[in-house]
């Protein structure tokens, strides 16, 4: 399989989970951890897509199966001010007709983002998130851009018990040697219910560019899950993120645990 198709296939699969979103959203918030604070996000996730590609004669169905394990580690600098670095470990298997055409395990590139809450009154916060990912994935296997890429997020929260609403507006240099578009997109918005005390219920939905140039399809997702508080420092999670077009991943499980200190 050639690494630009590797490489994109994996920035679509993955792409969107740079916002560091209170997991398993993918929809950041636009909530602070506190000055001196600290919080630790184990996650997880596991994708199954299946496509039909164009062969030689007719088409070939084609069967991927990804996953990613990251520690995405926020430091609060300020009440309003939050450093965040987020660490994936990625791996892919791609299969045409049962014979295996693509595999690679390993470290992908690495986050740094800058949450700065900007605004918050009578249950509106607005907070802006810059960020850049450095090019420490393997981009020869498919597990990194090859370059540093740059981005810039608007996050809006609006909280009126027992509900909570986030939307997400962000634009994405994707710097890469691959030919993908280099000017990407991001727009989702996401809902938090809290239906018995330290257990929420929670909705995803978003769309963002396809970076390949061949295609005019932006991948769109919906997502379900649940949060579990079970104390003040420690929380659970899990959900499934629905593939709503052909460019997104069919089916994705995630899950993950959150600590604060």
């Amino acid at each position: 399989m050639k690494r630009s198709l590797v490489a994109s296939m994996l920035l679509m699969l993955f792409a969107v989970h740079s916002a560091f979103a209170a997991h398993p959203l993918v929809t950041d918030d636009a909530g602070t951890v506190g000055t001196g604070k600290v919080q630790i996000e184990i996650t997880g996730e596991f994708g199954f897509d299946r496509k039909s590609v164009p062969a030689e004669f007719g088409s070939t169905g084609e069967k991927t199966r990804s996953g990613q394990a990251a520690v995405t580690t926020t430091v609060g600098l300020r009440s309003n001010i939050d450093l965040v670095l987020g660490a994936p470990y990625q791996w892919y298997s791609v299969c045409q007709d049962g014979e295996r055409i693509g595999r690679a395990d390993g470290l992908s590139d690495i986050s740094l983002d800058l949450k700065w809450r900007v605004f918050e009154q009578d249950g509106w916060s607005f907070a802006l998130k810059p960020g850049i990912t450095l090019p420490t994935g393997d981009d020869d296997r498919g597990l990194g851009s090859g370059r540093a890429t740059y981005r810039m997020y608007l996050v809006g929260t609006r909280e009126v018990a027992p509900w909570a609403f986030h939307a997400n507006l962000g634009y994405v240099r994707n710097e890469n040697p691959f030919g993908d578009r280099k000017d990407l997109w991001h727009a989702s918005a996401a809902a938090e219910l809290e239906v018995i005390k330290n257990l929420k219920a929670v909705a995803n939905v978003g769309i963002e560019r396809n970076p390949d140039p061949s295609s005019n399809t932006n991948p769109a997702f919906a997502l379900a899950g649940l949060i579990w508080q079970i104390n003040d420092t420690f929380s659970v999670d899990g959900g499934v993120k629905f593939g709503l077009n052909r460019p997104e991943t069919d089916t994705t499980y995630l899950f993950g645990v959150t600590m604060k200190f």
